[in-house]
């Protein structure tokens, strides 16, 4: 599966290590997260959000299955999750617009 189809909405994930702070957006950034970054590798929400991990990456499942997984894998190792707005593109026309 190509890697832009494996996006998702951004979450912001405030790690239990002092100012330690992750933006997660992708199949590829949650794995990573999960994998190098997770305060604890022993809970069943954590190895069902690594199994989402790998089903999207073999196209069995959905990059929002894979966020909702990250989702209850933060709440059972007590990581705060922040919603996150993605930034909009902005065209040079349209900041062009707006400043004359």
């Amino acid at each position: 599966m190509k890697q832009h189809t494996l996006m998702f909405r951004p979450l912001g994930l405030a790690m239990p290590c002092i100012g330690e702070y992750r933006v997660v957006n992708s199949v590829r950034s949650a794995a990573i997260t999960l994998l190098q970054h997770w305060p604890a590798d022993d809970g069943e929400d954590f190895a069902d959000a690594i199994i989402a991990c790998l089903d999207a990456i073999y196209g069995d499942t959905t990059p929002e299955r894979v966020r909702s997984a990250l989702l209850s894998a933060a709440a059972e190792a007590n990581v705060t999750v922040l919603e996150v707005a993605p930034v909009p593109h902005v065209s040079r026309t349209e900041v062009a617009a707006n400043i004359a």
